[in-house]
């Protein structure tokens, strides 16, 4: 049995744009299925997603969804980061390029003491992101 672990990001309204978002950033095929394409007829939330995926060929893998009006929900300081882990500088470049417009950069990409590449930034959804170069840690 192989196991995948997918983070599954919630907003209040914005996930599409998320999505997109990523989507732009990092390619893959998106899937989104609205609350009205569950039956929701409510204006206020018909257009929010009930369930979003961004899947691309190089193993990315993002879900999402709008959490319901009536449901508790507080985005939180830092609750999680999404980690982006690599080994081809240039491409992990390209992704810090494009998730970088509109992001607060918590640590600029560049060498680290643990990793050739590393950077810590939060996009313009509230979601932070860590990229770095894969390296081999001794045991």
């Amino acid at each position: 049995m192989s196991v995948n672990v997918t983070p599954h990001l919630n907003f209040r309204g914005d996930a599409r744009k998320a999505l997109e978002f990523y989507q732009s950033v990092f390619g893959g095929k998106l899937v989104i299925a609205a609350y009205s394409d569950m039956g929701n007829t409510d204006p206020a939330t018909a257009d929010h997603v009930s369930f979003g995926q961004l899947t691309a060929e190089n193993g990315f893998s993002v879900m999402a969804y709008d959490v319901y009006p009536h449901l508790e929900w507080d985005q939180g300081k830092d609750p999680f980061f999404v980690s982006v882990r690599g080994t081809d500088t240039a491409e992990l470049q390209g992704y810090w390029d494009k998730l970088v417009d509109g992001a607060e950069v918590k640590q600029p990409l560049g060498p680290s003491e643990w990793a050739p590449l590393y950077g810590q930034l939060t996009d313009r959804f509230g979601i932070t992101w860590v990229l770095d170069i894969a390296v081999a840690y001794p045991a």
